[in-house]
């Protein structure tokens, strides 16, 4: 699987940003916060979250209204909003591209896009150092219709629009987010599969998201990779998260080590 790109901390009228391309989607982040909140939105004890999702082309839509929603009570439940009451942190996630295919690729294009929505969201977070209890990766699993009703397909691991292309008619796809500590944060599926499946694939979304245990597993160290279903994962998502926040300290202590 292809590691995502991303920039943080390159936009100057926001707290916090980050740019995330990954697979043909490109995503923008902004976070402003805390700030000062208006008054019929003040909460006593904890902080008001506002998540913005702005399509690429034209104004919102339902669309981006549901996975505002979605995105607000994952990001939540990870932000320490007792930590900074009576304030507002503003998540704006403005999308800058889509893959060509995305249209007709016959599955929920509000799915396929989450994951990288709260990939966007989180960094964005981090960047603006609002106060986190804990960090969150997120993974697509798109499960095709088999070619025999006796056999059952692979399922694929964050595809790309062309290979769910590829793969329609696709039966079932589902959206999984885990935090550091291996909780599950998010579940979101749409089509038709059985709760084995359902079972199989958020099996498969924790080793992608969060690596295998390390007692009875294979521990991951830099460089090494495995192969899921005969995909190869460089590393997990959370070990790659890790890397990107640490090169993010690296380079702003570099003048530590200039002096």
């Amino acid at each position: 699987m292809i590691a995502p790109e991303v920039t943080l901390t390159h936009l100057n009228r926001a707290d916090g940003s980050a740019t995330y391309t990954h697979i043909g989607y490109s995503i923008i982040g902004a976070v402003n916060g805390p700030i000062e909140v208006q008054r019929r939105d003040e909460q006593p004890e904890d902080a008001t979250i506002e998540v913005n999702v702005r399509p690429a082309v034209g104004v919102g839509s339902p669309k981006e209204r549901h996975l505002e929603t979605l995105l607000h009570n994952t990001l939540r439940s990870i932000i320490l909003t007792r930590l900074i009451p009576r304030t507002l942190v503003q998540i704006t996630l403005q999308i800058r591209s889509l893959p060509e295919e995305d249209d007709s690729t016959g599955v929920n294009t509000s799915l396929t896009i989450l994951p990288h929505l709260l990939h966007t969201a989180l960094l964005a977070l981090l960047s603006a150092s609002i106060p986190l209890r804990t960090i969150l990766t997120s993974v697509l699993i798109a499960v095709p219709s088999s070619a025999s009703p006796n056999t059952s397909s692979t399922p694929l691991l964050s595809p790309t629009a062309n290979e769910l292309l590829r793969a329609k008619p696709v039966r079932s796809i589902h959206v999984f987010a885990f935090s550091g500590d291996r909780k599950l944060l998010l579940n979101e599926s749409d089509g038709t599969f059985s709760y084995a499946e359902w079972a199989e694939a958020c099996e498969k979304a924790e080793e992608v998201c969060c690596g295998e245990e390390e007692e009875g597993g294979v521990k991951l160290d830099e460089g090494e990779s495995m192969e899921l279903d005969g995909q190869v994962q460089e590393e997990s998502l959370e070990k790659w998260l890790r890397g990107v926040v640490r090169r993010k300290v690296e380079w702003e202590q570099r003048w530590k080590s200039a002096t």
